[in-house]
């Protein structure tokens, strides 16, 4: 039989050594038919709201979790009663579906994200099993060209290249970690520069995943959503800049790797 091709699959999960687990839970661009049928936005429109080249970033952390299906089937990051998109105001006012998109397409949406959550707590619970404690690095991305193509960009002080979200954090119990990690990426050479890593500044960190993890194991994880500002790509064309790409990479691993070690402390 052939193998599956991202169309066909839900989610990617790799499995691995260590106690941080990175995942790209925007990364998909995927819908599955009936889905795509109901779809009233445009491609390019569904691109600019995604997170694509995120799954390559955490490649290479041996434990790490790649989605292949848009935001705009299910959100990941979303609660249930809000992870699909029913209307503009979910969605930053855009129009996703058309007539054909009914309750039992959605209802098929929200199965499949309550699998990805029973497949997350089956996971952390293993890791947790192994190590004690784990840090997951929720690894996103943002626009800041939204006045268009031509349009001036997000000023700097409110666009950090880097922004960490802890609003779900127990913040001063995790500070022995992520204090020295910020700092740790902060020296990080990207390409010849250092990065702007602010916390809590374009984005708090709301969403449901980094959630999950400190409801259900508080103490044992500290979840960190992690946005990289679309610097890297053109948010309007979707091209990337190949040298940015394989330092996003090497970002996330170093990020994880100096997360291992911090968690041993």
């Amino acid at each position: 039989m052939p193998n599956p091709t991202s169309a066909d699959r839900w989610w990617t999960l790799t499995r691995g050594p260590g106690p941080v687990i990175a995942t790209a839970i925007h990364d998909g661009h995927e819908l599955r038919p009936d889905v795509a049928r109901a779809m009233a936005l445009s491609e390019a429109d569904r691109l600019r709201e995604e997170d694509p080249f995120t799954g390559q970033a955490v490649t290479g952390v041996s434990t790490h979790v790649i989605a292949h299906r848009s935001r705009f089937e299910f959100d990941l990051n979303r609660a249930a009663r809000d992870a699909v998109y029913r209307t503009p105001e979910q969605s930053w006012g855009l129009l996703v579906w058309n007539d054909q998109a009914n309750e039992d397409l959605f209802e098929e949406s929200l199965r499949i994200h309550a699998a990805y959550y029973r497949m997350l707590g089956a996971l952390l619970d293993d890791v947790v099993a192994e190590h004690g404690r784990f840090v997951l690095i929720d690894v996103h991305s943002y626009n800041h060209r939204r006045d268009g193509p031509d349009g001036a960009p997000t000023p700097q002080d409110k666009a950090p290249d880097i922004n960490i979200g802890t609003f779900s954090m127990p913040r001063e119990q995790w500070s022995f970690l992520l204090d020295p990690l910020m700092e740790e990426m902060r020296g990080f050479d990207f390409n010849g520069r250092h990065l702007d890593v602010r916390e809590n500044i374009a984005f708090q960190g709301k969403g449901e995943q980094t959630r999950f993890a400190h409801d259900r194991y508080p103490g044992q994880g500290c979840a960190i959503a992690l946005e990289f500002k679309k610097f890297f790509m053109d948010e309007w064309t979707g091209a990337p800049d190949g040298g940015d790409l394989r330092a996003m990479r090497e970002f996330i691993t170093f990020t994880a790797r100096a997360a291992a070690n911090l968690l041993r402390t």
